[in-house]
C-alpha cells in the first residue's frame, strides 16, 4: 500500500487566512509543472544520479547481500565511520526497521551489534572502544571525497588500532564505500586491499541512503534492501504527473514554497512513532542543506530556505506544541502517522475509582498515540497553524523506501521551484575549508591568512 499525503489543514478552507487557497495553488501551478519538467529532463544527469538508484543496482545489491551475510557470519559488531548523509541515513533506517533495543538483545535474537560514529568527540570514540573487540568488528568507512576530515580521522585511528591488535590481515576488518574515480579513500582501499563499494556519480551525501552508503549497513542488519528499493520505485511511479493534484511529492513541494512566501520559514517534522524519530534527523539535513542558499541560479541574492526542526509525537506535545499552537505563524508542522503498529499493548484495568484515569483502560497504546496525534492536529488547526500529515499504513522496508523517496522528490521539486542549486552546499564547504586552513593543510594558505585577518574577539564581550 502507498503512503498518503493529507494536506487539508494547509488550506484556507480549514485554517482561514493563515492557510493556502486553491487560487494560491493555481497561481504557482505553472511553476510547479516547470519544476517537474526540469527535474525529469535532467533525471540521472549531473547531481541527479540518485534518481536512478531504484532501477540500476541489481548487481550491486546482490554483492551487498553476499557481503552482509559474510559480515554476520564472521563478526560481532558493525561500525559505520561517516558523517552527514553517510550516518543520518543508516541511523534512520536502522531505527525504523530494527528492534528498539536491538543491541541489547541476546545474540541469537539479532545479528551483529550496530554502531554509527558520526562525530569526532574523543569521549565518544573512547566509549566505543570500551564496548567492542576490534578484532571481531567490521568497520565501514564512508566518504565519497576521501577527504572528509571527521571520517578520515576516524579511519586513521581505527586502522592504527587494527594493525596493532591483529597485525597481518587487519585489512579484512575494513570495508570502504567511496567514489570509484577519485579521492584518497579509493587510493587507500586499492593499496590495502579493502573490500570496496562505490558511491555512484551524481549521488550526494544527503541523497545516498539508497545506494551502498545505506544499503550495506541495512543488509548487515538483515533489513530487506530490495524492499526499500521497491518502495522507492512505487513512490516514483506515483509521482509521474506534472499535475500537483496527481503527484503527492510535487504538491508537498508546492505547498511548502507557497508557505515560505507567506512567512512560514520553519518546517517542523514530527513523526508519531518512535521508529521514525530519526527520519526527522535525516530530513533536517536533506531539507536544510538542499534549500538553504544565498543566491539563485541567475546569481541573484535570495537567502532562501526553510529552517527544519525535528520533533517527536507525543513526547514533544509536552515540550514544543505549546509554541506550535499559540506561537508565531511562521511554521509548517508535518506529522507522520502510522495506521497499524507492528505490535501493540493493551492498557490494563485497575483504576475504576479514578474516572480521570479509568477512561484509558481497555484501550491500546497504539490507539492512544494515534488519538493524541489527531488531538494535536485539531489543536493546530483550531489555532490556524499550517499542518499536514503523511500516513504510513505500517512501518516496513517498503513504506520506509516510499517515505525516503517522497522527501527526496519533494526536495528536488522545491529547489527547482525556488530556482536554486538544490545539490550544492557552499556554506558547508566554507566551514570545511576553514578547518583545513586552521590545521595548516597545504594549499589553504590564503584561507589561513583570511582567517588571521578577521576581527579578533574582544574580552569585553566575554563575561
Amino acid at each position: 500500500m502507498l503512503i498518503k499525503f493529507d494536506f487539508n489543514n494547509m488550506m484556507t478552507d480549514f485554517i482561514g487566512e493563515q492557510g493556502i487557497s486553491t487560487q494560491d495553488i493555481e497561481a504557482v501551478k505553472g511553476v510547479a509543472e516547470a519544476a517537474f519538467d526540469y527535474f525529469e529532463d535532467n533525471r540521472g544527469t549531473g547531481m541527479t544520479g540518485w534518481a536512478e538508484l531504484p532501477y540500476n543496482q541489481d548487481e550491486i545489491v546482490n554483492d551487498i547481500i553476499a557481503t552482509a551475510a559474510d559480515v554476520r557470519a564472521n563478526y560481532d559488531n558493525f561500525v559505520v565511520l561517516g558523517i552527514g548523509g553517510s550516518a543520518l541515513g543508516p541511523t534512520a533506517v536502522f531505527n525504523a526497521l530494527c528492534h528498539f533495543r536491538y543491541n541489547d538483545l541476546p545474540k541469537e535474537k539479532r545479528g551483529v551489534k550496530f554502531f554509527v560514529e558520526d562525530n569526532v568527540d574523543p569521549e565518544r570514540m573512547l566509549a566505543l572502544l570500551d564496548v567492542i573487540d576490534v578484532k571481531r568488528t567490521m568497520f565501514n568507512v564512508i566518504t565519497k571525497s576521501g577527504a572528509t576530515s571527521e571520517t578520515m580521522s576516524q579511519y586513521l585511528i581505527i586502522s592504527d588500532i587494527l594493525k596493532k591488535a591483529i597485525g597481518e590481515g587487519w585489512q579484512k576488518n575494513i570495508i570502504a564505500t567511496t567514489s570509484s574515480a577519485k579521492g584518497n579513500l579509493i587510493k587507500l582501499a586499492k593499496k590495502e586491499g579493502f573490500k570496496l563499494f562505490f558511491i555512484p556519480d551524481g549521488v550526494g551525501g544527503r541523497f545516498s541512503e539508497l545506494c551502498p552508503v545505506g544499503l550495506l549497513p541495512a543488509a548487515v542488519l538483515g533489513i530487506d534492501i530490495k524492499g526499500l528499493l521497491k518502495g522507492a520505485r512505487e513512490m516514483d511511479k506515483a509521482c509521474v504527473s506534472a499535475n500537483p493534484y496527481e503527484n503527492p511529492a510535487l504538491m508537498a513541494a508546492l505547498l511548502q514554497v507557497v508557505a515560505m512566501s507567506k512567512g512560514k520559514n520553519i518546517s517542523v517534522m514530527m513523526p508519531y512513532a518512535d521508529s521514525l524519530r530519526y527520519i526527522a534527523d535525516w530530513y533536517c539535513q536533506l531539507w536544510g542543506e538542499s534549500l538553504g542558499k544565498a543566491v539563485d541560479l541567475d546569481g541573484n541574492v535570495v537567502n532562501v530556505g526553510q529552517t527544519p526542526v525535528k520533533s517527536l509525537g507525543v513526547t514533544d506535545q509536552h515540550s514544543q506544541v505549546q509554541l506550535y499552537t499559540e506561537g508565531p505563524f511562521d511554521k509548517v508542522i508535518t506529522m507522520i502517522a502510522v495506521d497499524k503498529f507492528r505490535g501493540d499493548v493493551t492498557i490494563a484495568d485497575g483504576a475504576e475509582e479514578f474516572p480521570d484515569v479509568n477512561f484509558l483502560c481497555g484501550h491500546t497504546m497504539g490507539e492512544l498515540i494515534n488519538t493524541e496525534r489527531r488531538a494535536t492536529e485539531y489543536a493546530l488547526t483550531k489555532s490556524k497553524h499550517m499542518n499536514n500529515t503523511i500516513i504510513l499504513p505500517e512501518v516496513n522496508a517498503n513504506t520506509v523506501g516510499q517515505l525516503l523517496w517522497f522527501f527526496q522528490l519533494e526536495t528536488a521539486y522545491a529547489g527547482a521551484m525556488l530556482n536554486i542549486d538544490t545539490f550544492n552546499q557552499p556554506g558547508v564547504e566554507e566551514g570545511k575549508n576553514a578547518t583545513y586552513a586552521l590545521f595548516n593543510r597545504k594549499g589553504y594558505e590564503e584561507k589561513k591568512a583570511e582567517l588571521e585577518s578577521a576581527p579578533k574577539k574582544q574580552d569585553r564581550f566575554i563575561i
